[in-house]
């Protein structure tokens, strides 16, 4: 596969994506946290789907268990309870929003703060609220590094040593490919999926 010709053909829609996260509305970003505590081992459209019925019902202003809402997500009794919790705690992440300007800070600062988070979440979280430069490790990115050979083989499990050891690596294919790394991962997801989301 000619990775650059693929990277021609869906560039404006992946520039566009990037700009779309960039442009969020400060009312967003709430939801966006709630949508990536959601999103691991379910899918993101189903992710999604429960975060618009949340939005509906006003979540982020209403007493709601929103327990009954997360259907097809899976292990929704635990990310009920982190949905419960990043909401009581959203204050201070916005906050933190503010005050921390350092991507990778605040990515760590997430990871240790928001119960449901580990670097992939974080990084994703971030990446649609308009940061750049972080490396969402999911299975459609491992699995496109490893056909890369950028990896010699998908991880079991990511350890944080890990995580930040792929990351340089991603970061460093990216640039002998001449595409962003936000850029790139987008162009996976879209191989695998057919679109790009988010």
């Amino acid at each position: 596969m000619d990775i650059n010709k693929e990277y021609q053909e869906r560039k404006g829609i992946i520039k566009s994506r990037l700009d779309d996260f960039s442009r969020v509305k400060y009312d967003e970003i709430f939801y966006e946290m709630c949508f990536c505590l959601l999103t691991p081992q379910s899918s993101a459209k189903q992710a999604d789907k429960c975060i618009q019925i949340l939005k509906k019902l006003d979540f982020k202003n209403k007493n709601i268990n929103p327990e009954r809402f997360l259907e097809g997500i899976r292990f929704h009794i635990n990310k009920s309870k982190y949905l419960m919790e990043a909401k009581q705690k959203y204050s201070l992440i916005e906050e933190k929003l503010k005050s921390i300007k350092d991507a990778n800070e605040l990515r760590d600062w997430l990871v240790e703060n928001v119960k449901g988070y580990g670097y992939k979440e974080a990084s994703h979280f971030l990446r649609n609220i308009g940061y750049r430069n972080l490396a969402i490790l999911d299975r459609h990115i491992l699995k496109n590094l490893n056909k890369f050979n950028v990896i010699e083989e998908i991880p079991k499990s990511l350890t944080v040593k890990k995580y930040f050891e792929i990351e340089d690596k991603f970061k460093e294919f990216s640039k002998q490919v001449n595409i962003p790394i936000d850029e790139l991962d987008l162009l996976f997801w879209s191989q695998e999926t057919g679109e790009v989301f988010k």
